[in-house]
């Protein structure tokens, strides 16, 4: 899969790198924050959204156009630091396509250390997940829970890199604030795992 020219860190993005994102103790968790905030700034009632993560210096080495069009050409030197990893944000993901399906066709080049993926689910609080009935399917399940009057809106970016390592940040829509952002590695392990797939075998 090739990798396009737009990215969440590039100028004129909404989470460019001065562009309020919390400072972050990884390179991994300061990526999953940056896409956090570029997502956020194109509202909510968004499709999912697929990213490669890239090494940003040897994007520039390799490839200096392309870093020179995600603005992290050498002239920003003196700017601040630039991130260790650089979210390209790819095509649009196929209509109608369940999404572990279209995961399971992706093989990434080997210039791509990770890859992350948001998209927007409803959820329950863990308060009302007893009171799921036990015979629906997937379908019945969905209409159940939107139906549900304690259901939530939530943006879920999670990341993962060829070595395992994996990240995740969840926004709910009645707490749309960065400040509300909460992160952690397995927060949402299923499609953790999913992405970690797309670079085995």
């Amino acid at each position: 899969m090739g990798m396009s020219e737009t990215s969440p860190d590039g100028a004129g993005s909404p989470a460019g790198a001065t562009g309020g994102t919390p400072l972050a103790a990884t390179p991994l968790t300061r990526a999953v924050l940056e896409i956090d905030e570029y997502t956020a700034g194109l509202g909510w009632d968004q499709p999912a959204r697929l990213f490669a993560l890239v090494d940003t210096a040897r994007l520039r080495s390799e490839e200096p156009a392309l870093a020179g069009q995600l603005g992290l050409d050498d002239t920003e030197e003196d700017g601040p630091a630039q991130a260790a990893l650089t979210p390209v944000e790819q095509d649009e993901l196929p209509d109608g396509l369940p999404l572990d399906e279209f995961l399971g066709t992706i093989a990434w080049p080997d210039a791509v250390t990770g890859c992350a993926m948001t998209v927007e689910r409803l959820m329950l609080p863990p308060s009302a997940e007893g009171e799921v009935p036990d015979d629906l399917d997937d379908e019945q399940l969905a209409r159940w829970v939107a139906e549900h009057p304690q259901h939530q809106e939530v943006r879920m970016t999670v990341a993962v890199l060829r070595d395992g390592t994996r990240e995740s940040a969840i926004r709910l829509r009645d707490k749309d604030s960065t400040t509300e952002v909460l992160t952690g590695g397995n927060l949402v392990p299923g499609l953790a795992d999913a992405l970690t797939a797309t670079f085995e075998g």
